[in-house]
């Protein structure tokens, strides 16, 4: 059995498909408790519930794979950038640090598709660096849900493959585009009554506008930084980290009962 360790695990998205690769995730750490929470109730494994750079490596077991989607804001082009200097940015430094100790045979990491173009190229030298200094040698690339998933959001990310062993990098190719088949009617039931809590009512400072805009029961919409989005997207927009902060960035649909936004579960759907 091929066994593995996840970092900054979330609600364990990367360790669901890690998983159903037939890999077992033993050892996890993530320190948000709400998502710990979510955690324990998908999965038995262990996990670490403290913020990362508290966690002694000497106290992680072995694995043939470390793997995570460090915190990405620091990068995005939708936040301020900053990247090393935000100190989400450095925490890339602790995946290298454990994996110098655990010295895995892979390592997997996940980030923004800026992470590549961030600080003119330079941040992602520096991670590229870091990995060959451990003695790995890598592939990565940037792919799309859309186009490699099957999902149909607009979600690119950054997929970096690190191997110690020079063949075992060679034999490993980044997946092929496959058509999109599913549509967003395959995954939202407009029909459907869901809780009061994600319908729009008139004491909504967006309903009117929303109201107008949203004049049939096709497509998905958003509130953006600048107001109500004109704009119908044929498939879901990237759910992204600020619609946990500002509860009007959820998409937004009409169905049979009126204007809503989408609910967790439905943006699980969209992340499967």
């Amino acid at each position: 059995m091929i066994t593995a360790v996840s970092l900054f695990a979330g609600i364990g998205g990367i360790d669901l498909a890690f998983g159903q690769a037939g890999i077992e995730v033993i050892w996890a750490n993530e320190s948000d408790k709400f998502a710990c929470s979510t955690y324990r109730n998908n999965f038995t494994n262990r996990l670490i519930e403290a913020y990362i750079r508290t966690v002694n490596s000497e106290n992680i077991p072995k694995a043939d794979v470390l793997f995570g989607g460090f915190p990405c804001q620091s990068f995005s082009i939708m936040g301020y950038r900053r990247g090393f200097k935000d100190p989400r940015g450095n925490l890339f430094f602790e995946v290298a640090r454990i994996a110098e100790k655990m010295q895995p045979k892979v390592i997997f990491l996940e980030n923004v598709k800026n992470l590549i173009y961030h600080d003119g190229g330079r941040t992602f030298i520096t991670i590229h660096n870091t990995l060959v200094e451990l003695g790995y040698f890598t592939k990565y690339g940037v792919q799309n849900a859309r186009t490699h998933g099957n999902i149909p959001q607009e979600r690119s990310r950054t997929f970096i493959a690190a191997f110690s062993d020079p063949d075992m990098m060679n034999k490993f190719e980044l997946p092929e585009e496959i058509p999109l088949t599913v549509n967003l009617n395959d995954i939202l039931d407009r029909s459907a009554r869901h809780n009061d809590i994600y319908y729009y009512t008139e004491k909504n400072r967006y309903y009117r506008f929303l109201n107008e805009r949203i004049s049939d029961k096709t497509g998905i919409y958003r509130i953006d930084d600048s107001g109500v989005a004109t704009r119908k997207y044929a498939i879901s927009p990237t759910l992204k980290a600020n619609m946990g902060t500002y509860p009007d960035r959820v998409p937004i649909i009409r169905d049979d009962f009126g204007i809503r936004k989408l609910t967790p579960y439905e943006c699980l759907a969209l992340q499967r």
